[in-house]
């Protein structure tokens, strides 16, 4: 079972919401769900699978996310989990964007030369973390905590911010 939050920069200070997955199918998905629920400011889409994984996606603005996982292998054997290691390990161009044509500016049937050539789609996702451990540096956390971070990620995160976590309680 997955549990999701949204922890959005507010002008106030940081504020959680849970949020529903199930019209998320792909990471631009996700990331979509996030820029709305703040315009330009920072937002961290929280995934938790069973207290096996936890992912954190970082949108700040219209700039690219970040992602971080706390356990490729245990995450890439769930769905959303495995959305975020392809997307890591360079596998995860969504399906509708890899249909259309001249988005990124190449000639039709020209490489992307943000295409991965060398990406296996075969090879083994390694155990462990996997992305960006600085994630959230700049925020109050630095890459050793946030790898020591086990099932109540979620909650040592919100604390970090200064987040209050009581209607996410409710929910989870």
């Amino acid at each position: 079972m997955y549990f999701a939050a949204l922890l959005a920069r507010t002008a106030e200070g940081w504020e959680a919401s849970d949020t529903e997955l199930d019209d998320v199918e792909t990471l631009t998905d996700l990331i979509e769900l996030a820029r709305e629920a703040s315009d330009d400011d920072t937002v961290l889409a929280f995934v938790e699978h069973e207290d096996a994984w936890f992912g954190v996606v970082r949108v700040d603005g219209e700039e690219d996310p970040h992602i971080y996982v706390s356990d490729a292998a245990a995450a890439a054997r769930t769905s959303y989990g495995q959305m975020l290691t392809d997307e890591l390990l360079g596998r995860g161009a969504d399906e509708d964007l890899d249909s259309l044509v001249d988005l990124d500016g190449t000639e039709d049937g020209e490489p992307d030369a943000n295409d991965d050539e060398d990406a296996d789609p075969d090879a083994p996702v390694p155990a462990g973390p996997l992305g960006d451990a600085d994630i959230l540096a700049d925020l109050g956390m630095d890459e050793k905590e946030l790898k020591a971070l086990d099932g109540d990620a979620l909650e040592s995160i919100a604390d970090m911010l200064g987040c209050s976590m009581e209607g996410l309680e409710a929910v989870r």
